[in-house]
């Protein structure tokens, strides 16, 4: 599948390495990059988020990529075509649903226009805070055992993630950069999994890769591409996980990080 002239791959994480969560807007300086970057590299997103779910609409469409790793992993797609897919056993998920009655976070997944989260609660609280507003439709997140299912979010504070982590070994919770939740991912899928799969479709070598983040999910794939990229509004983890720290996302830092890469040359 690699197309004549490519050099290789470079890989985004969407939220606060793609979309400044000041403006809820790509930087000008990002979608610039993107546009001197396309003809050389193919353009990747690996996000926690679905791109195809109606939270994500529009963004995909502002940065057209060649690939997109969604969920941390476990759903990889090329255009309409689906390349890999993971999903959670349903006892895993009812055991977690089960666990989190109760207690003071939420868990759960957005399908679609709709919401499925035990103590929902905390979600409603948590979008007061960042929106001031709450417009969530939420169902019973029993539903959740007979629907696909690959990964889960986790609304709540980190100490609530170590309780969570500690009753499921097999399980990993990193928390987003603004400290305010996590994503439940099993520990035998990730980003860097996501980007190795697309390394083989594109037939590009791994260490042909660039890899931008800013979170504790985009840990795996800073250490497994072949430059590994921090915003400067990043995890201090994972910074000192990076090949090159760049700026925050609203200091132009991916503009600034492919300038400093030599990125637009050659």
């Amino acid at each position: 599948m690699a197309e004549y002239g490519k050099k290789g791959i470079v890989s985004f994480d969407m939220d606060m390495t793609l979309l400044n969560h000041e403006d809820w807007k790509i930087p000008d300086s990002t979608l610039l990059a993107l546009d001197r970057l396309r003809d050389r590299y193919y353009i990747v997103i690996a996000t926690g988020r679905d791109m195809d779910a109606r939270y994500s609409a529009g963004l995909t469409e502002q940065v057209k990529p060649d690939g997109v790793i969604h969920l941390n992993g476990t759903k990889v797609t090329v255009g309409e075509k689906l390349i890999y897919e993971h999903r959670m056993e349903q006892r895993l998920v009812e055991r977690l649903l089960r666990f989190t009655e109760g207690k003071d976070f939420a868990m759960g997944v957005s399908a679609g226009a709709e919401d499925y989260y035990m103590n929902p609660e905390y979600v409603t609280r948590h979008d007061m805070i960042r929106w001031k507003q709450s417009d969530r439709c939420f169902r019973d997140p029993w539903k959740l055992l007979d629907m696909p299912v690959r990964t889960m979010a986790y609304i709540g504070k980190e100490p609530g993630t170590r309780l969570v982590e500690k009753a499921f070994p097999e399980l990993r919770l990193p928390m987003f950069s603004n400290m305010e939740g996590a994503d439940v991912i099993e520990r035998c899928v990730s980003k860097a999994d996501g980007l190795l799969r697309l390394c083989e479709y594109f037939h590009v070598l791994p260490e042909r890769t660039v890899a931008f983040g800013d979170s504790m999910n985009d840990y795996e794939m800073i250490r497994v591409a072949g430059i590994g990229v921090a915003m400067g509004n990043g995890r201090d983890e994972l910074k000192k996980a990076a090949d090159y720290v760049t700026a925050p996302i609203g200091a132009d830092g991916v503009w600034k990080a492919c300038v400093h890469l030599g990125l637009f040359q050659g």
